[in-house]
């Protein structure tokens, strides 16, 4: 089984803001187990150690390149080749708060359960959308 986890860093989304990416950066990525994924995480991309592991799920037959192209449908993959400070770190996006908003707000319409209001994201909830959306 494959685990599919989205992970952030703090000083990359920083760096995302200053040149205009703007402060919803977050990393998709696929490992072959949780320890695989613990020790991609600590070793870090883009130059930064700082990333912290939001959400993971495990699936079944799912590969990285697989994944980053189903969630490139929905939202924006920062191109590594053109930010050199990347290096080849694949699968970092730019999340659209909106589509999440979206998302979310469609998720409770079909429960009925509570009252339409306005949605916070959270990065949880960002995390989940991007999982959602790489395995579907």
């Amino acid at each position: 089984m494959a685990l599919v986890y989205v992970a952030r860093s703090a000083a990359l989304t920083k760096w995302a803001s200053d040149v205009g990416q703007g402060k919803q950066i977050f990393k998709l990525a696929v490992a072959g187990n949780e320890a695989e994924a613990k020790a991609a995480i600590a070793a870090g991309w883009g130059g930064e150690t700082d990333w912290k592991l939001i959400q993971s799920k495990e699936v079944e037959g799912l590969d990285e390149e697989t994944a980053v192209a189903r969630l490139t449908r929905r939202e924006k993959v920062i191109d590594p080749t053109y930010y050199p400070r990347l290096k080849g770190a694949a699968g970092v996006f730019r999340i659209t708060l909106t589509n999440v908003q979206n998302a979310l707000l469609v998720a409770k319409a079909m429960t009925a359960d509570e009252p339409l209001t306005d949605v916070k994201v959270k990065p949880k909830d960002i995390a989940d959308y991007m999982i959602r959306n790489a395995i579907a």
